[in-house]
């Protein structure tokens, strides 16, 4: 009998396969959205605020949502929820052309969809530490799926202009809530016990400035990636780069993240936690520095590549971060608590870098390069406070 069924059986490979829908609709609004907005007559100042308020509005629900998610019977459930809600939510697309329309839709569709990665990544990694797999390879596939979505869908802005992107987010949505219905189980046996009795069963207890430092740091550098979601193709488009480079510069940026998770376990478990964070922190000091310069498109693929750190690293240092010090009967809440922190500095970065663009252009992105230096500080301010476990 052939092996292949069995291997498509796995969890782990249903967990991947639902991994790579995750983030297809979010690349196909990072290529199409800010373009779409602007040939619908929105200024930079209102994209920034159809990409801040909807985050504002997830802010008030993340931890709830992750709290029902740790109550419920499965996180997978949540999952398939949520995924439902974001298929049938952004219909609404294709009936509002302006401002007050847009941000309503938007918001909704934001505040359903948000949390999803969150729960997935917490449900995911808690079931790969307990069958004793790869995270990295189950995690890199929603990175993949990114890099499909933008470099590939994201192409056909050269073909069908921005007035595909509501039919393309549609379509790429209901496909996610599709496959969400082939996902495993996540949560371990009552019986089982997959950490320490050591670590706190409560979030609240886990909240020392240690703890939080870390996760600050990582909402701080993660709000400048999300500028590159809101506001880099228009910023690339204003500047002259061709619209058929847009794609493929946000999708060499996921491919470098996806190489790094496919490899993730050959090295990962030699750098602690926090030093993943510390790493990232100094990655994107590097990478938004050099396109404050606005540099050729040639150097602009390689700074791109520095997303495999500056994110994708970063990314797994709070995830098992997190992991580490946390029990698994809060797992989504805590995830989620971090994602609540990285979408608060994302709002406050993107209603305040449509103002910066206005004024500065491309110079913007020095705020970032400052925010930068602030997250390496937070990191070696906790360092200092608590070693990491094996020091």
């Amino acid at each position: 009998m052939s092996l292949l069924p069995a291997r498509l059986a796995s969890p782990e490979a249903r967990a991947s396969v639902y991994q790579f829908t995750v983030y297809l609709p979010g690349a196909v609004s990072s290529v199409f959205l800010g373009i779409w907005l602007s040939e619908h007559g929105l200024p930079a100042d209102q994209i920034g605020i159809i990409n801040a308020v909807p985050m504002l509005c997830l802010l008030a629900v993340n931890i709830v949502i992750g709290r029902i998610a740790d109550r419920a019977k499965d996180w997978r459930s949540v999952i398939v929820i949520l995924s439902m809600l974001g298929a049938a939510l952004p219909i609404g697309l294709f009936f509002v052309n302006e401002f007050w329309g847009i941000m309503l839709v938007w918001a909704l569709v934001t505040m359903f969809t948000g949390s999803i990665p969150p729960i997935i990544d917490a449900a995911s990694v808690r079931m790969t530490r307990r069958n004793g797999t790869d995270f990295g390879v189950v995690r890199a596939w929603a990175t993949v799926g990114y890099v499909v979505g933008a470099g590939g869908i994201g192409m056909l802005i050269t073909v069908f202009g921005a007035n595909a992107f509501a039919p393309l987010f549609v379509l790429m949505s209901l496909l996610r809530a599709g496959l969400s219905l082939l996902l495993p189980r996540f949560r371990a046996p009552e019986q089982a016990q997959t950490l320490a009795a050591t670590v706190p069963t409560k979030l609240r207890d886990s909240l020392h400035l240690w703890f939080v430092l870390p996760l600050i740091a990582f909402a701080l550098i993660n709000a400048s990636h999300a500028l590159i979601g809101g506001f880099g193709g228009l910023l690339w488009h204003q500047n002259g780069i061709a619209d058929y480079y847009i794609g493929p510069l946000l999708a060499i940026a996921a491919t470098g993240e996806a190489v790094m998770m496919f490899a993730w376990r050959r090295f990962g478990g030699r750098i602690t936690a926090r030093n993943m964070i510390l790493a990232a922190c100094i990655a994107s000091l590097v990478r938004f520095t050099a396109m404050a310069f606005n540099p050729p498109v040639e150097v602009l693929f390689v700074v791109q590549l520095l997303h495999a750190v500056s994110f994708g690293v970063g990314y797994f240092g709070v995830v098992h971060f997190i992991a580490n010090w946390t029990d698994e009967s809060n797992a989504a809440e805590a995830q989620g608590f971090a994602n609540t922190l990285n979408q608060g500095m994302a709002v406050l970065a993107l209603a305040g870098f449509g103002w910066l663009v206005v004024h500065f252009g491309n110079y913007a992105f020095f705020a970032s390069s400052v925010v930068a230096v602030l997250a390496i500080v937070c990191v070696l301010v906790s360092l200092r406070i608590r070693p990491p476990k094996d020091a």
